[in-house]
């Protein structure tokens, strides 16, 4: 079976949720904490060494699940981490999952359904409660769409600068283009205005070329 445990400060709630794992015969419930300190001590004397899930909540009575998502992930980037929370808003989900969450869901969530995305979890899934889903489809949907930088610039400019992230110096670059230095000065300047960048560093960072 395999090996979970819970952070969850709700007396009612953690004992159901370590009744609903002891009879599920799919998880070894092996501990189950009321803060992220006990979790963290747990962690810190080795005693987690088999944990494969880690099932938390979010508002606890000190440090928060995502800050303990936080903290563990570094080091055990194995352990799989499912938030169970009362919280819907965008902020709390997002930090969650740039913390290092794989799943989302919901405390009215059914328990056959619970124990459903916590195999999913295990099995490499991202479970979520469905109103979780459309806030991260809807989050996806309002960023602006992707752009090459490349696709920015013009060929010339292009040109300019694959030359330069080979090393040529601008007479270099100005002799084999057959283009004046000033040229080739003019052309990597209006590259940094176009990409926003202040060097030759960012600007070939930012369009691959480097």
């Amino acid at each position: 079976m395999v090996p979970i445990v819970i952070i969850e400060d709700d007396e009612k709630i953690r004992n159901y949720l370590s009744a609903l794992l002891a009879g599920s015969g799919e998880f070894n419930l092996k501990a189950s904490f009321v803060t992220a300190e006990e979790a963290i001590n747990y962690f810190e004397c080795g005693l987690g060494y088999d944990i494969e899930i880690v099932l938390t909540d979010i508002q606890l009575p000190e440090k928060s699940g995502i800050d303990f998502i936080t903290w563990l992930k570094p080091f055990r980037p194995e352990v799989q981490f499912m938030v169970l929370s009362i919280y819907d808003d965008a902020e709390r989900v997002f930090k969650a999952l740039q913390a290092g969450a794989s799943g989302y869901v919901l405390k009215n969530m059914p328990a056959s359904k619970l124990i459903e995305s916590l195999i999913d979890l295990r099995k490499g899934g991202s479970p979520m409660s469905s109103q979780i889903a459309r806030k991260v489809v809807m989050a996806f949907q309002n960023q602006a769409p992707y752009i090459d930088a490349k696709e920015q610039l013009s060929p010339r400019e292009n040109e300019v600068l694959l030359w330069l992230s080979k090393g040529f110096s601008y007479q270099e670059i100005g002799d084999k283009l057959f283009i004046s230095i000033d040229t080739v000065r003019t052309h990597i300047r209006n590259t940094y205005e176009k990409l926003h960048v202040k060097n030759k560093k960012e600007a070939l960072r930012k369009t691959g070329y480097q």
